[in-house]
This record gives structure tokens, C-alpha cells and sequence, in this order.
């Protein structure tokens, strides 16, 4: 992928968000993956989906059905700010020559 090509999101790895729109409204998660190709975040115990496992005798992997969470667009979910513990929007503040994320609600800092 060239720089061109490369997209950020507002989101980051272990960030705690919330689901704001479709099947899982309004549920609470940590990021656990962020694809910023894609648009694209996994955020736990959201967007849970069932796969049919097939076995694999020579990995050691047993057939059935699993569950796990697939991806959801990164514009479905909002941060939750650890401060004041409602859900936000941010906005970019440079601290020390460092670019930081800032809750909008009540100003305090995302990046500790």
C-alpha cells in the first residue's frame, strides 16, 4: 500500500466504543482489530456471526460451529470517553509537539 493510498481512522486498538447503529446498538466493547484498508473495526462481543468449522484432523482442529465477531464499519461506533464515560466524538490537539485525540464533551485527553 502506498502513503497515497493509506486511510486513519479516529480509532485505535483497545479503545472503548460503542455501537451506534444496527444490530447491536448500543452495545459496549473494546477494539480488538482496526483495518483502516477497509473501513473497518472488530470490536468484542459485537457483530457475532456463526462459521461452520470444518475439521482438521492434521492441525488438530475439531468441526463445528464457532462463533466469533466480524468486522464492522468503523462509522458504526463511537468512543467512549474514559473520563466522563459517554460516548464522543474527538478532536485533534497538539500537546508537547505531539498530536493527541481530545473527548469534545469535556476536553480531556484519549492518548495516555
Amino acid at each position: 500500500m502506498t502513503d497515497k493510498n493509506k486511510k486513519s481512522l479516529r480509532v485505535k486498538n483497545g479503545d472503548r466504543v460503542v455501537v451506534i447503529a444496527g444490530k447491536d446498538k448500543g452495545k459496549i466493547g473494546n477494539i480488538k482489530k482496526v483495518m483502516p484498508s477497509d473501513n473497518k473495526v472488530v470490536v468484542e462481543g459485537a457483530n457475532m456471526v456463526t462459521k461452520a468449522q470444518k475439521p482438521q484432523p492434521m492441525a488438530g482442529i475439531q468441526g463445528g460451529l464457532i462463533k466469533l465477531e466480524a468486522p464492522l464499519d468503523a462509522s458504526k461506533v463511537m468512543i467512549v470517553c474514559p473520563a466522563c464515560e459517554k460516548p464522543t466524538r474527538i478532536k485533534h490537539d497538539v500537546v508537547d509537539g505531539k498530536k493527541v485525540r481530545v473527548c469534545k464533551k469535556c476536553g480531556e485527553q484519549l492518548d495516555v
